[in-house]
């Protein structure tokens, strides 16, 4: 018992890329940036979004919702990140450990679900433009958000729970940069079958099934668009969806990668990039290519920044 808690008492050691201090210092100066980006990225988003009348949509709703969510997942594990890179320190107590796991795994799950609610939102606009108001009315459109926050806080609520169960045996050495769901489950000392067994499931669940919801819809959608005679019309109608397609396969190329391909297959330097990926360079894109490809965003902030709103 006594090993067992030896984690609790002293926390972990996140390894990160200490091994290549080269890579560390260079890593600070790049995460730094790309932080520094995403946070003015996201905001600028979510400030449009509730100052422009134009923008009090659904889909600038989902969109505000989730530039929110990269804000707190990216401020719930880069700062900590910035730490490790920029000094010898690589320590994490183990309730900051506790709240990296609860928080990234709910808002990372929150991402899956919400991704599929702005798939739906873009078929309904594509698909039945007459009818989009009546059907995308305010109280579906907050009960879709709650239904994504809440489905990420119950699968983190179970997930992180189960691993946090496991016994450690005094191992304190994390081979990653934050505390994740497949690199602690490799840290316990005990027959882990049924916690694999478990995150496969809550990964087809929130990854797979979301991912299926969202083909689906633009199955649907690119049905439609070749369906429209005009060009100017296809064109339309693809720009109104092209940027969240973007979002959407950048998105589930590294959450697939780092959740549904056996841990065997991968080296440990891989993971640790493809984490690197969606942790730091997904959230910042995400509002850059909802700007450039997105006329009535960049409008607004030409408004926002040009003169202030009356």
């Amino acid at each position: 018992m006594g090993g067992a808690n030896d984690s609790l008492l002293s926390g972990f050691l996140l390894l990160g890329f200490s091994d290549q201090p080269w890579l560390e210092r260079a890593l600070f100066g790049v995460v730094l940036l790309l932080y520094l980006m995403t946070l003015l990225g996201n905001s600028a988003i979510i400030l449009v979004s509730l100052l422009d009348p134009k923008l009090h949509t659904p889909m600038y709703f989902f969109l505000s919702h989730l530039s929110f969510l990269d804000l707190c997942f990216t401020t719930g594990i880069l700062p900590q990140l910035l730490v490790h890179l920029g000094g010898s320190d690589k320590s994490i107590s183990y309730g900051g450990c506790v709240a990296q796991l609860y928080v990234s795994l709910a808002l990372g799950s929150t991402e899956c679900v919400l991704l599929a609610v702005m798939s739906y939102d873009r078929y309904v606009a594509v698909c039945r433009p007459l009818h989009y108001t009546l059907v995308m009315h305010p109280r579906l459109c907050h009960s879709l958000v709650a239904t994504a926050w809440l489905s990420g806080v119950a699968t983190t609520l179970v997930q992180s729970t189960l691993t946090l169960r496991l016994p450690f045996c005094g191992h304190r050495r994390v081979d990653h940069f934050f505390c994740e769901v497949p690199v602690l489950i490799k840290l316990a000392c005990v027959d882990t079958t049924f916690n694999e067994a478990e995150l496969f499931v809550a990964s087809v669940l929130f990854l797979v099934l979301p991912l299926s919801l969202i083909l689906v819809s633009y199955g649907h959608i690119a049905q439609a668009v070749l369906r429209i005679r005009s060009a100017a019309g296809r064109q339309k109608a693809f720009g109104t969806c092209s940027s969240h397609l973007l979002v959407v396969t950048i998105f589930y190329r590294t959450i697939i990668f780092m959740y549904l391909q056996p841990a065997r297959s991968r080296s440990k330097d891989q993971g640790k990039f493809v984490s690197l990926f969606y942790t730091v360079v997904t959230p910042m894109l995400n509002p850059l290519i909802y700007t450039l490809r997105n006329q009535e965003v960049k409008t607004a902030l030409r408004k926002l920044w040009g003169r202030p709103y009356d």
